[in-house]
This record gives structure tokens, C-alpha cells and sequence, in this order.
């Protein structure tokens, strides 16, 4: 009788340990559960300012009835209200449908900006919009994207196996961009071919913006990859560099291949130092058709050389295209463009920085060549065509630079 007595009593309190443990897991659960469910119900209020600061003819009730909407009745609610906000404006921007005018969350124009200035992480190539279709404009060089054998003109098709349809060049670039080391696989189209995926490896992107070799027989190589905050300063050093270790310059081979443009006032900058004092650069149009002409203001060093060869391709857009136009319509004598038509980028951005790190680059105008022409779409075609195919990176060939030089020899 004193075994079994123990057994119950024993029994007994593992059952009580039991409920006490269900009691404490259950109390947890639907406690916890039911904070979620009162969170669902009853949305934090959320402060609205400048509700009412806009003009009384737009009516905004149909905007503020789907943000309560959303707010009170969405299945994950609550939201993150500065995330609706980010969304909503940039709904409102892409309405325009500018690929060129975008809201950048702070993450995003952080990207943007330290591309600008010339490092940051990821995979090296400009992206682009043609015809709605997400391009690659250009692979920069040295970058582990131009390693991997991608192209200007090269149309993505998906982004880590995602659809690129109705993707915007913001949202590309921040799904690309990634840390040192990691991969990306992007499924490209180049030309009538079937689409392929190329692994690329992310590194840190460290741009020089000018660089220079001496290619004998008077001949000076100078190679711009882009128009950032840099470049002005790089270009000045290059072209002292050049005056002292040179001793005959008889022409320039500008190479802005691939080079996909940057701040407008550098690519003036650059101008000028061909060109005679006085030359127009280029027009800015405004939207009411006002025009303002950017001229050279300085003595320029290369102005009485006598031979220039561009360098331009499908990679070459915006800056570069106001530079090489600026050659070729002002000293038309002296210039010769070769390799293949530019991309064809017209229009000028401006960027508003605000305090939460956040900015809108937003298209403000055109831009025409000293001729008044607007390349946009269009593109700037070439006095001597030669193309650079596929093959010929692979084997590490240049026809373009090859008969740009042959030509340098002949003047």
C-alpha cells in the first residue's frame, strides 16, 4: 500500500507540473497573440502633417481614404508610415514616366552618390532604359561586370532570377548593388540570341576618372571613364602630365567609350580646353523653350592641336556626348569621331538633397549641341564607323583604338 500511495501522489503532481506548464505557454501564446491581434484591430495613430498643403483645384480625399485603407484594414498591418510615404512619392514620380527623374530613398542615393564619386561596391556598369527594357549603357572598366564579359547594349531581362518587367533604374541598381564577395547572376539578352545568366562576383569599384599613356609618333591616348566629382581636378593633372612629359603632341585620341556621363559642368569643363574662347559647349532648353548657352571661359591647352579622334560607342551617353558634340560642331576641322553610334541621353537632372539623406533627381531640361541639335534617343553617329564585337574583347582587340591611331598617323 505505500508504493502505490507513492505512485499516485507522484502522478499527481506531474500532472499538476503539466497544466502549469500548458497554463504558462498558453497564457504566453494567446497573450502574445492576442497583443497581435489587438495591434491588427486597433492601428497606432499616426500624426499627418502638411495634410492640407497642396492647391484647392487637386483633390487628394480618394489618396487619404486609400492611405486609411491600407493603414487600418491590410493584412500585415501596421505598416511602417515612412515607408508608405517613400512609396507614394515614388509612385507619383514614376507616373512621369522619365527614367531620368526618380525619388531616392536615403540607402539608394547614398549608392548613387559614391558612384558619382567614384567607389563603391557592386558589379561596375551604368544601367539605362531603352524602350522600357532595363540595358546595361556600359560596363566600366576594370570592373568585375566588364570581367565578366557583359556589354554595352546588353538588355537584363532578370535580376537574380526575378523579372526585370516594370522595374524602375532605382530599384535595379539597389537589387544589384551588394556587398564585396557576394554574387549576383543577372539573365541578359544581346542582340537576336537567347538569353543567358552570367554569375558576377561583387567588388568594390574604384573609378579613376582620367588616365593617359603616351602612344608614340606625337600621339597622346586620353581615356575619361566618367564625369564626377573628380574629374575636373584628374583632367587638369593629365593634361600637365602630357605638356611636361611630351615633347611633340600632334593629336589626341579621346576615348569616352563606355563612359555613361556624370555632372554636366565637367563634361563644359573639359570642352574648354579644346576649344577657342568664346565657343559655345552647349544650350540648356528650358521647358518654355528658353535657351542659355554654356561657353568656354578658359585658355584652352589642346585648342590649336591638330588633330582630335573621339572615341564613342554604345556606352557613351549624357556628359560624353556633350563633350564629343562640342568638338566635332565647333572644330569640325580638327575632329573625327570613330567606333559606333552613342547612346543618346538629352535631357539635364537636378538633384534636391533632403535632410533624411533622401533626394530627387528630377529632369529640370534638354540639352542641345552647339549646332542646336538634340541627340536625344538619337545619338551622335561617327565619321568612321568600326565596331568592336564580342569576339574582339574576348581576344582582347580594339579596332576602334587600333584605327584611330592609324589615322593620328596619317595627319
Amino acid at each position: 500500500m505505500e508504493t502505490k500511495e507513492k505512485v499516485k501522489i507522484f502522478q499527481r503532481n506531474l500532472i499538476i507540473f503539466l497544466l502549469l506548464i500548458v497554463a504558462f505557454y498558453g497564457g504566453h501564446y494567446y497573450g502574445k497573440r492576442g497583443y497581435e491581434i489587438e495591434i491588427k484591430e486597433n492601428v497606432p495613430s499616426i500624426e499627418i502633417k502638411n495634410r492640407n498643403n497642396y492647391p484647392e483645384e487637386i483633390d487628394f480625399d480618394q489618396f487619404w481614404q486609400v492611405w486609411e485603407m491600407v493603414r487600418a484594414r491590410h493584412l500585415d498591418r501596421p505598416h511602417n508610415p515612412e515607408d508608405m510615404v517613400d512609396g507614394a512619392i515614388k509612385g507619383m514620380v514614376n507616373s512621369l514616366g522619365d527614367p531620368y527623374t526618380s525619388f531616392l530613398p536615403a540607402d539608394e542615393n547614398d549608392l548613387v552618390t559614391s558612384s558619382l564619386n567614384g567607389e563603391y561596391q557592386g558589379i561596375g556598369a551604368e544601367l539605362g532604359m531603352r524602350d522600357g527594357q532595363l540595358i546595361i549603357v556600359a560596363p566600366l572598366d576594370g570592373s568585375p561586370a566588364k570581367e565578366a564579359g557583359v556589354m554595352p547594349g546588353d538588355r537584363i531581362v532578370k535580376i537574380a532570377g526575378e523579372s526585370t518587367v516594370g522595374i524602375s533604374l532605382t530599384e535595379a541598381v539597389a537589387k544589384i548593388r551588394g556587398d564585396a564577395g557576394t554574387t549576383i547572376t543577372l539573365t541578359l539578352q544581346r542582340a537576336q540570341r537567347e538569353p543567358f545568366d552570367v554569375p558576377i562576383e561583387r567588388g568594390v569599384i574604384t573609378i579613376s576618372s582620367v588616365s593617359w599613356e603616351d602612344k608614340g609618333n606625337g600621339t597622346a591616348y586620353i581615356r575619361v571613364s566618367r564625369f564626377g566629382g573628380d574629374t575636373n581636378a584628374d583632367w587638369t593633372s593629365t593634361l600637365h602630365e602630357i605638356n611636361v612629359e611630351m615633347s611633340e603632341l600632334d593629336a589626341v585620341v579621346l576615348d569616352l567609350r563606355g563612359n555613361p556621363g556624370g555632372y554636366m559642368d565637367s563634361a563644359v569643363y573639359l570642352a574648354s580646353d579644346f576649344l577657342d574662347s568664346g565657343d559655345v559647349v552647349m544650350y540648356q532648353e528650358s521647358a518654355l523653350g528658353d535657351l542659355m548657352p554654356y561657353k568656354d571661359k578658359r585658355s584652352g591647352l589642346f585648342e590649336d592641336i591638330p588633330a582630335v579622334f573621339v572615341l564613342l560607342d554604345g556606352g557613351s551617353a549624357s556628359a560624353s556626348e556633350i563633350l564629343a558634340a562640342a568638338l566635332k560642331e565647333n572644330k569640325a576641322d580638327m575632329t573625327t569621331i570613330v567606333g559606333e553610334t552613342s547612346f543618346g541621353k538629352g535631357t539635364i537632372q537636378d538633384a534636391k538633397d533632403f535632410t533624411d539623406g533622401s533626394a530627387l533627381h528630377i529632369t529640370i531640361a534638354k540639352w542641345l549641341t552647339p549646332e542646336k541639335n538634340w541627340v536625344h534617343e538619337v545619338g551622335i553617329s561617327p565619321d568612321v564607323e568600326v565596331e568592336r564585337t564580342y569576339e574582339d574583347f574576348e581576344a582582347g582587340r580594339d579596332p576602334q583604338l587600333d584605327r584611330a591611331l592609324e589615322l593620328a598617323e596619317e595627319i
